[in-house]
């Protein structure tokens, strides 16, 4: 029974997330049922990264087990044949060991958010952006970023459902970048670890716009991370804003 591994690309607005529902659609949904339509089996998909509703992907990895033999290039475009006209296509599939586990195999993850930093709001990418009217210092959301850094309890990020056995993680990249001129100027965060909790992201870059317009300092991010203050936290970031870019595994 060879198993595939495919990469995903969605928007993430029309969905209720990734994860399979019994009403909502979700792109675990969309996707199992082109699997269905086209080679007549139920199969379950495993992601690496579950991303909630409203949250975009452009790398996402997922793999799953067929009975046939199928040619990489008939599975991409028969699923994508099948997921029209909904927002979701497989970029990739390709043929992988059995041992090959799109979650448990994956060593970092990575996200990208989108600040669109402006007086108007956004006309064609507001699905895609949070807009913040109000001027923001991007050295001093670095400064702040910086102090999040390495491996750290951060329940003062983490969701009141979040499921994860323990709030520690190590965060190994958090760079905050300014993109574009005038009317399509963005502030970018850009974010990399093995594994993130339940709306971490979303959690740190609300706590990095109030840096950011300095009702909060790097040393108060610090302490907010050290003592889990959770009540001193940013605003949760929209989830419009945040997209799932990439992930390694050894060897790739």
């Amino acid at each position: 029974m060879p198993r595939y591994k495919l990469v995903i690309e969605y928007d993430g607005a029309p969905f209720c997330g990734w994860q399979r529902q019994a009403e909502d659609p979700t792109v675990q949904g969309a996707i199992e049922a082109a699997v269905t339509r086209f080679s007549g089996e139920e199969v379950r998909l495993t992601c690496a990264g579950r991303t909630d509703a409203g949250v975009h992907a452009t790398h996402q990895v997922a793999h799953l087990d067929l009975a046939r033999d199928w040619r990489t290039d008939t599975v991409r475009d028969a699923l994508n044949a099948h997921l029209r006209p909904q927002p979701v296509a497989v970029v990739s599939a390709e043929v992988v060991p059995e041992s090959f586990d799109a979650r448990h195999s994956a060593i970092r993850r990575h996200y990208r958010y989108r600040i669109l930093n402006r007086r108007s709001p956004a006309a064609l990418t507001r699905a895609h952006v949070w807009h913040v009217p109000w001027p923001l210092d991007v050295g001093l959301m670095q400064s702040a970023g910086n102090r999040l850094l390495g491996r750290h309890d951060f329940s003062a990020f983490r969701a009141a459902e979040c499921q994860a056995n323990s709030p520690v993680r190590t965060l190994e990249q958090l760079d905050v970048i300014r993109q574009g001129m005038g009317l399509h100027e963005e502030i970018v965060v850009a974010t990399s670890a093995r594994s993130f909790l339940h709306h971490q992201v979303r959690a740190m870059v609300g706590t990095l716009m109030l840096a950011g317009c300095a009702r909060l300092s790097a040393d108060d991010v610090a302490e907010i991370l050290a003592t889990k203050a959770k009540h001193r936290c940013g605003p949760l970031a929209p989830a419009c804003g945040l997209t799932f870019v990439g992930v390694d595994y050894e060897g790739k």
